[in-house]
């Protein structure tokens, strides 16, 4: 997986499609990512020391690293990469750009 933590991306299917966020957390072993603002669902929660009050909070849950695209520049484009200077970096494939 090349997308990474701190990643902007935008969502290409799904009932979220079309959205855009950062990501918060990769999930590498089953190919997920947990984007900002996208897939909300609900949680029932019971009263405790963080949240006093309990009942339902809205948070985000993670969403198929398939169906995220990165942003460059504003548009979505794969990743690739490729070694340079010794080093492995991620290039965007729309523009041939070095990102890290």
């Amino acid at each position: 997986m090349k997308l990474k933590t701190g990643d902007k991306v935008v969502v290409i299917a799904g009932k979220d499609k079309g959205k855009e966020g950062v990501i918060k957390a990769v999930d590498k072993k089953n190919g997920r990512v947990l984007v900002e603002g996208v897939n909300m669902v609900s949680k029932h929660t019971k009263p405790n020391a963080q949240n006093q009050q309990g009942g339902i909070i809205k948070k985000e849950n993670f969403i198929d690293a398939s169906n995220v695209m990165y942003l460059h520049n504003g548009k979505a484009t794969r990743l690739g990469a490729m070694i340079k200077d010794g080093k492995k970096v991620r290039v965007a494939k729309k523009t041939g750009e070095i990102i890290d």
